[in-house]
């Protein structure tokens, strides 16, 4: 049954759906804490895991909730509590997708710094799973507006994280109005006496799983490059990315200034690239990101700050296009690449001007970083590659009543295009996104033009090269 050594989904008791669609989203060895803890979530146990983002823990506690979920019974059946409004949309997105083969599951995020209005419409509608952040859920627990009475399954994800942001008694007050049968999964990347207390007074019998951080240092292969000055900089930017060709990497730049001028030069010269700095419009952030996700854009330009917070899965490569100013920030960019057990490169470029900042960086790692030949002139001289992957928009989204069921089955539809052929779906309030290959992205357009979703017919453009 195994593909690998980490053991295939095929060899768990989930849900048929739930199966078929892990093969069509393309997961099919474990990573070692699905491995760990997925069948003991799926007896019903209660779970503590020590594993940090990046893990695959989502998918995990995302599988065992939603094996449990009885569709045909409105009421929150689970509820995933989160440190961050990022984490929270992470999480509610990547449910979603889990959940894409199951009739009409509803997921609804509860975060502050969205408004009431619409949570409290939404609510009254009814949700299966609710995905927010504590002090927004305690919220509407306490105006009656949410109700946990009947709830199966709870989920602490980054327990760590929302005892540091002093979520405490907003978690306590949730718990309390569950009902003492549901079962509880606590995901944490630290093990403290804090969350050891917390977890002792809410779970029962509690199985503990912690997995061996997967980042060795054979995952990760750290090269240092030196360029005489700022042209050849780019050049040999360029050259890395012609050699090593990444499905999806990130350069990082220290100034915004800088990502605008880097995605421009890496665009002229035929890449698909996108900047994302500060300045940006989080409507524009927020579709870079998806096109990014999507592998419809492959090389994202960023710089540090705008780059908090991302939860970018299995990135083959990280450039830096100089070594950051904060040395621990160094270490956190390259430690964004081979996430989630896969092995990544990680390429820092260097001047002579900049050489005492690589000093400092060595003494900081306390070992040396291995210096690399620039690829050859020639290698300059290759095609540019191109995502595989386009982003079609359509002007329709979860206001419309849209499902990502819906255009999954207007694209695959009558003499449409094959589902391996349909990438992510990301569904926001008046608006869904899809990936679709690029050689059928002309298809799939007029397949949406004439076809209908819900018995209407939605405007679709394409909003990547």
């Amino acid at each position: 049954m195994s593909d690998s050594h980490h053991g295939a989904f095929a060899s768990l008791p989930l849900a048929p759906a739930l199966l078929a669609n892990l093969d069509s989203l393309g997961y099919r060895a474990m990573t070692p804490i699905q491995a760990a803890s997925l069948p003991l979530v799926l007896a019903g146990r209660d779970v503590i895991a020590q594993a940090r983002t990046g893990s695959g823990k989502t998918a995990a506690f995302g599988l065992g909730l939603l094996d449990r979920l009885d569709v045909s019974r409105f009421g929150v059946q689970a509820l995933v509590l989160c440190p961050t409004r990022e984490l929270a949309d992470q999480v509610a997105g990547e449910i979603r997708r889990l959940a894409r083969t199951l009739p009409n599951v509803k997921v609804l995020t509860l975060c502050g710094g969205a408004a009431l209005g619409p949570q409290l419409a939404s609510l009254a509608h009814g949700a299966h799973v609710v995905v927010g952040t504590p002090g927004r859920v305690e919220e509407h627990l306490r105006k009656g507006s949410l109700d946990l009475a009947r709830l199966e399954t709870l989920v602490l994800d980054e327990a760590d994280r929302m005892l540091d942001m002093g979520f405490q008694l907003a978690m306590e007050a949730i718990v309390a109005a569950t009902p003492a049968s549901r079962q509880t999964l606590l995901f944490s990347a630290t093990y403290s006496d804090d969350i050891r207390r917390i977890a002792e007074g809410l779970m029962r019998n509690p199985a503990e799983v912690a997995v061996a951080e997967s980042h060795d240092e054979s995952t990760i292969r750290q090269r240092v490059y030196r360029v005489t000055d700022e042209p050849q900089r780019l050049a040999a930017l360029r050259g890395l990315l012609l050699q090593h060709r990444p499905r999806s990497s990130v350069v990082f730049c220290n100034t915004r200034r800088e990502t605008q001028e880097v995605a421009d030069a890496l665009c002229d010269a035929g890449f698909s690239a996108l900047a994302l700095h500060g300045d940006l419009e989080q409507r524009d952030r927020e579709r870079i990101l998806v096109l990014f996700a999507n592998h419809s854009v492959s090389i994202l330009v960023a710089t540090d700050v705008a780059a908090r917070g991302l939860d970018i899965e299995a990135l083959d490569a990280v450039f830096n296009y100089q070594i950051a100013r904060d040395l621990e920030v160094h270490v956190h960019r390259v430690g964004r690449t081979g996430r989630a057990g896969g092995s990544g490169i990680a390429c820092t470029l260097v001047t002579e001007r900049e050489a005492y900042r690589l000093q400092r960086l060595v003494e900081f790692l306390g070992e040396p970083l291995e210096e690399a030949p620039l690829p050859p002139r020639d290698v300059l001289a290759r095609e540019p590659f191109l995502p595989d992957m386009t982003t079609l928009q359509l002007d329709g989204g979860r206001k419309q009543k849209v499902r990502p069921g819906d255009i999954l089955g207007a694209l695959t539809g009558e003499g449409g295009i094959d589902g391996p052929q349909v990438g992510k779906i990301k569904l926001l309030e008046r608006s869904a996104y899809v990936a679709v290959r690029r050689e059928v992205a002309k298809s799939a357009l007029d397949q949406l033009a004439t076809g209908k979703l819900k018995g209407r017919s939605f405007r679709a453009r394409r909003v990547s090269r």
